[in-house]
């Protein structure tokens, strides 16, 4: 039995010791990723050394604005801190249109609540983050259609409803990823908005996309709700989704 236990704790420390590897230390082998991790390291702790941020990172939080195109990284160090804005990044290429993706093959960007569930250092489009769309409501409100899948933040600047940013600005976005998921970060949300609800141009654009159609005019109201909250708190809204398939703020 004595023996038996000391073999359970190898096996313990060692798939402790293998996970702390996983998203830094085993993909530094990798012929992509192992410049990207010997010099990048180096230049954010400086960028955060020039915000006054504190490195590394072990929570982080990413909002996107199709109308805006932009992409922000919010960070911190504990989970009772608020969320401080680290950098913005332009969206270089966009697909579709406003309003939520429904179905495979519209082109469309998601719109809603997702977060960061694959990380992929050999993509097509340099490095990619995949986000779990469909969510919950993506497929209840899809009902027998196919919502579609492979939604990613990545690099190359192109799109069929993903986020693309250049590879420079990937390698930082796929790096503060990896580093917050080893530093026990399990799940990075991503929010993605339509418009920046703060400003005037861009929510009349909204309204008159929207005109009348009630269902759209929910949707939207749930996600603006949880976008003045972060505003307001700069702390993550708590959203569910009902029996309909619609978020609800809580």
């Amino acid at each position: 039995m004595k023996f038996a236990s000391i073999q359970i704790l190898f096996l313990l420390l060692a798939i402790s010791a293998l996970h702390a590897q996983t998203y830094v230390g085993i993909q530094s082998t990798n012929a992509r990723l192992a410049p990207l991790i010997k010099g990048g390291e180096d230049t954010l702790r400086k960028q955060f050394e020039a915000k006054g941020l504190q490195w590394p990172a072990k929570y982080i939080y990413m909002r996107s604005f199709k109308y805006e195109k932009e992409l922000e990284v919010w960070v911190k160090n504990d989970i009772e801190d608020t969320f401080r804005l680290f950098k913005v990044y332009k969206i270089c290429r966009t697909s579709g249109k406003m309003g939520p993706k429904r179905k495979q093959g519209d082109m469309q960007v998601p719109e809603g609540f997702y977060y960061i569930n694959g990380f992929n250092p050999n993509s097509n489009y340099h490095l990619a983050l995949g986000l779990d769309y469909p969510n919950l409501s993506d497929r209840m409100k899809s009902g027998a259609t196919d919502p579609g899948g492979d939604i990613y933040i990545h690099g190359s600047c192109v799109s069929v409803g993903c986020i693309p940013i250049l590879d420079n600005q990937i390698e930082e976005v796929y790096m503060l990823a990896a580093i917050s998921r080893q530093e026990g970060q399990d799940y990075i949300p991503v929010h993605i908005y339509p418009i920046r609800y703060n400003l005037a141009n861009s929510t009349t654009f909204l309204k008159n996309q929207i005109k009348d159609d009630k269902d759209w005019a929910k949707f939207n109201d749930r996600l603006q709700t949880s976008f003045d909250y972060f505003e307001e708190y700069h702390r993550l809204p708590v959203v569910a989704v009902d029996s309909h398939g619609d978020y609800v703020n809580r």
